[in-house]
């Protein structure tokens, strides 16, 4: 298995390298720019050779520039035990990442729809982040629920949380920042609460074989 480039030799000076490419990067997609590795070396002072030992592609740079990649869960140290509690913290600080990286995660958000199959795919957030971050906040509940009923209720509140929703409520709807996260916040508690009464439906053949990591 070969070493990153980064970590071979001199690595605390290949770190420092890495990083200014990525804090160039983002500072681009705040920007509204899809950056290349080429961008990003000139932003950052690097040579377009150097920049290359780092990332080989411009994806490789994009997946490292998203704001979400350092984040392993949205629940508090020491988080509460009860599952409507747990949620709403993960949906708060989920909603206050999204907002304190709001440019970036735009133009991410953009580039997912844009971008082919493959590369789409690739994005971190394509990568199931948000929806793992939920089931980790419910697991309290998880036994109440069939497998496929557990995953439909986390699906479900996925819908109502995150970049799109957030894009969603303040340029369609026109509510403020604030309020569309106190909604945000809100149907994620609805969705909780109507499934310990009516479980999420079954999804289909068609649903079930569909990628729905987000």
């Amino acid at each position: 298995m070969s070493t990153p480039y980064e970590l071979s030799g001199r690595s605390a000076q290949k770190s420092r390298t890495r990083a200014a490419l990525v804090a160039a990067a983002r500072e681009l997609v705040a920007a509204g720019v899809t950056p290349t590795i080429e961008d990003a070396a000139a932003a950052a002072s690097i040579s377009r050779t150097t920049a290359y030992r780092y990332f080989a592609s411009k994806r490789a740079l994009l997946v490292a520039a998203h704001p979400e990649i350092v984040a392993e869960s949205m629940l508090p140290a020491n988080p509460p035990q009860d599952p409507a509690a747990r949620l709403d913290a993960v949906v708060f600080n989920f909603s206050a990442m999204i907002l304190d990286t709001e440019a970036q995660q735009r133009t991410m958000l953009r580039l997912s729809l844009e971008m082919g199959a493959a590369e789409r795919d690739a994005l971190p957030l394509r990568q199931g982040r948000a929806i793992a971050w939920i089931a980790e906040a419910l697991d309290g509940v998880r036994d109440d629920f069939s497998d496929e009923q557990f995953r439909q209720l986390v699906l479900s509140i996925r819908a109502t949380i995150g970049i799109e929703a957030i894009v969603w409520l303040v340029d369609v709807a026109g509510l403020s920042r604030n309020d569309a996260v106190a909604l945000t916040r809100w149907s994620a508690q609805a969705l909780l609460q109507r499934a310990t009464t009516i479980p999420p439906p079954r999804p289909t053949r068609s649903t079930r074989a569909a990628k729905t990591g987000v």
